[in-house]
């Protein structure tokens, strides 16, 4: 599967960690080998986090959709949990992208409360698309619209979106010219009961802005075809 392996920060700009702001430079980190990241020292895993790691597991995708765990930054929050995702027709990658789940239990002041999640959504574009003026803006809305489609509360939103454009020249000029929209955002997701996000929801929503981008139909409800997220190991102190 191949996997959005863009770079995310954990402010509320959602942005780019390459773009080197103070406030990136100073949270920029690597991954470690597990996928989800505890306090250090060896501290435990806070049961909030624990419950909303274990509902991102339990959620049913579209088949369309491969998901899968992948090693979660280590210095962006305390707590870190991390998926990778393809939407794949065949043997061909339509869209793929990057959610991580951070928390924060004694609460972050650019995210306005303990958790936040963090994305990054890319795939190709048809020529007649990328030329479209509106296009960033439309994008951005499919991301919200997504969020508010399954009527989820969510605070401080914020992101880019990037159009790109590929030419070829010399021994490559054979190629076609390729464009692609990149969205990178971050949000807080309201807390319900014992601070725990309705992150099954909000995978949900991610899933659906990956399948909008990737140009697929919208899931009926109730779709029986959607599949069950495998199940990962326990979130891991690191």
């Amino acid at each position: 599967m191949a996997a959005a392996q863009g770079r995310l920060s954990d402010g509320a700009g959602g942005m780019d960690e390459a773009k080197g702001t103070e406030e990136e430079a100073r949270h920029k980190g690597s991954h470690n080998a597990s996928n989800a990241c505890g306090g250090g020292n060896g501290s435990t895993v806070p049961p909030a986090f624990a419950a909303a790691v274990e509902a991102l597991r339990a959620v049913r995708l579209r088949p369309q959709i491969e998901v899968e765990a992948t090693p979660a930054p280590k210095r962006l929050a305390p707590h870190a949990y991390a998926l990778e995702a393809a939407v794949v027709d065949g043997d061909e990658d339509l869209a793929d992208g990057r959610l991580v789940l951070l928390h924060d239990p004694a609460g972050h002041d650019a995210w306005h409360g303990t958790f936040r999640l963090v994305t990054l959504v890319r795939a190709e574009l048809e020529p007649e698309m990328a030329a479209d003026p509106l296009l960033p803006d439309v994008c951005w809305s499919w991301l919200t619209g997504a969020l508010q489609a399954r009527g989820l509360a969510y605070g401080e939103p914020s992101g880019t979106v990037t159009r790109a454009s590929s030419h070829y020249f010399g021994g490559l000029s054979a190629r076609p010219s390729a464009s692609q929209i990149e969205i990178r955002a971050s949000w807080t997701p309201r807390e319900g009961l014992g601070g725990v996000p309705d992150t099954a929801a909000h995978l949900s929503s991610w899933c659906d802005l990956l399948a909008q981008v990737a140009g697929l139909p919208p899931a009926a409800p109730g779709d029986a075809s959607v599949v069950t997220l495998p199940q990962r190991r326990d979130p891991q102190s690191r």
